[in-house]
């Protein structure tokens, strides 16, 4: 299953690229498009935060698959942000302040990315402590952007 997302991901990043931004015939399908992104996301990185919290067993295999998908699919969502995707009518929970705070948004998806690659870097050490200490950076920087750019 894991391999499949994988590959699944990989499909979807050469087939929609940063490039895509003019690929977007309405900004409904860029907020779709950004949504199932983050979605993929969210699961993989919540499956090693449950670990890290103790809800699920830890199982380092697992935890270093889900990261590498997490940071991986991390690189997709933003092609979602660009001028296509302003007005989107589908409830999306993004504040128009993307828009207006471009330099903002794009620092805080930066820090985002950064923070992820060192759980996956902590994931590849198959201890549960060092993991745990780098997914609660990993997770303010969710939070923050959420916080500034967020409805729900």
């Amino acid at each position: 299953m894991k391999k499949f997302l994988l590959i699944a991901a990989t499909l979807v990043v050469t087939t929609f690229s940063a490039a895509s931004y003019a690929q977007f015939a309405k900004p409904d399908d860029a907020a779709k498009y950004r949504q199932s992104a983050m979605t993929v996301m969210a699961r993989h990185f919540g499956a090693v935060g449950a670990m890290a919290a103790g809800r699920i067993p830890f199982d380092a295999k697992a935890a270093q698959e889900n990261i590498d998908i997490a940071v991986f699919v991390s690189k997709l969502p933003w092609a979602g942000f660009g001028p296509s995707g302003e007005g989107a009518t589908i409830k999306n929970g993004s504040k128009p302040e993307i828009w207006k705070e471009q330099a903002k948004f794009k620092d805080l998806s930066e820090k985002m990315q950064a923070e992820l690659i060192k759980v996956q870097t902590a994931a590849k050490t198959g201890n549960l402590d060092t993991i745990k200490a780098a997914f609660g950076a990993a997770g303010a920087s969710c939070k923050a952007c959420h916080d500034a750019f967020r409805n729900i």
